[in-house]
Parts: C-alpha cells; sequence; structure tokens
C-alpha cells in the first residue's frame, strides 16, 4: 500500500495520550435526533440480518436497528469502559487505543460487520485501519463509516478539521480505495445541499463490500 498523505496531514493539536482524553466518560449523543434516525434506517437498509458485527471507536450508542437485524453478536472496539458498558446493545466490550495500536485483536474473517459511527476523524493511522478491519471482515463483509460535521476539534485530524464536507466523503473514500480490496462502495448524504432543513445536524455515510 502507498501512502499517499504525509504524517502532518495527521497531527492533531492535542497530541497527548488519547486515553487521557477517554479517561472521563462522555455519554452524549454526537448528532441529533434525525441524524440519529438517518444512521438507524440506513443500517437497517445495508446490514444483513443475524450477522456478528463489530462497533468500531464504540462508545455508549451504538444505534443498531437490533429488533430488525437481530445480531447474532455485537462487539464493541472503544476507549471508555464506562461508556461501553452502558451501551445496551453491546454483547462484549473491548478497550484498544487504535491510533497506539492499529492492529485489530480480532481472527482473519472474523465478523460479517463493521461499523464506525461519528469517529473516523480521530484516526490518526487510517490506512492501516482501513487494512485491519478488511482483514477481520468475512468475505463479502461490510464496512460502514458515518460522519458529521461534529468533533472535538483538539483531537480531531489536520487534514479533518481543513476540508468540507464534501471532501470528508471523498478522503474517507480514498482510505476504502487505497486498502482493501473493497467493491461496491457508496455514499449516503443527508444535508442541507442535499433538500435536509439547515437546522438539522448532517449526515454522511461511506461503505464497500470486501472484496478479493
Amino acid at each position: 500500500m502507498e501512502n499517499p498523505y504525509p504524517p502532518e496531514y495527521f497531527a492533531r493539536e492535542d497530541e497527548r495520550d488519547d486515553s487521557l482524553f477517554y479517561s472521563v466518560p462522555r455519554k452524549v449523543v454526537h448528532i441529533d435526533d434525525v441524524a440519529v434516525r438517518t444512521l438507524t434506517n440506513t443500517y437497517t437498509d445495508l446490514l444483513p440480518a443475524g450477522a456478528t458485527i463489530l462497533d468500531l471507536m464504540s462508545s455508549w450508542r451504538s444505534h443498531l436497528p437490533v429488533e430488525h437485524i437481530q445480531p447474532e453478536r455485537v462487539v464493541g472496539l472503544g476507549m471508555n469502559t464506562a461508556e461501553m458498558d452502558d451501551n445496551p446493545q453491546l454483547d462484549e466490550l473491548i478497550v484498544h487505543d487504535l491510533n497506539a495500536n492499529p492492529q485489530l485483536p480480532f481472527a482473519d474473517n472474523f465478523f460479517e460487520v463493521v461499523v464506525c459511527a461519528v469517529s473516523v476523524q480521530y484516526l490518526t493511522q487510517p490506512l492501516l485501519i482501513f487494512q485491519e478491519v478488511w482483514r477481520v471482515l468475512a468475505p463479502d463483509g461490510l464496512f460502514v463509516v458515518s460522519f458529521s460535521n461534529r468533533c472535538f476539534p483538539s483531537k480531531a485530524t489536520a487534514v479533518w478539521l481543513n476540508t468540507n464536507d464534501t471532501q470528508h466523503v471523498q478522503l474517507i473514500a480514498s482510505y476504502f480505495n487505497l486498502t482493501g480490496p473493497w467493491r461496491d462502495l457508496n455514499a449516503r448524504l443527508k444535508s442541507a445541499e442535499m433538500g435536509s432543513p439547515p437546522e438539522e445536524d448532517p449526515l454522511f455515510l461511506v461503505w464497500a463490500t470486501k472484496g478479493e
């Protein structure tokens, strides 16, 4: 894999150990109710029933439509135990700092689905993480990345803070295109430009399927 992005793209205002920042539980929802419904409805459309799911960069809410898809198991991998303990959709939780160690602690082909909700902007080694997601996904497994224009600025990467919503979609698409191989790359956008009321939070989703 050739990485076209210089290291400074992933610099952050706060370069202290992430475990310090995330040691305090932050039980807040970073997108409004309409955006949450959009996310859950998209999961309903995309996620297969009965799957084993990895909630990457997990917190206290996963927004999964569990009553519809009835997952076999949902594993949360995040930075704060208290947050994930309060997540009723998780069957298992693992505390793991992806920026310190991008290798996922799972076997090859372990999950049918990986989701990463409103957190991708904090990854300092995103291409390595996308490669790892590809590895732990079963053949034809699905990876769904969602994000808004909300973030903790001190922990978001420079490339994220210095690009707009459209460029964010292009950036995430490039992470897929540079790793994998992935197929069926797609996106769904909810923003004022797409006809949503301007007072509502935008939401952007990019997803692809594990290829061979």
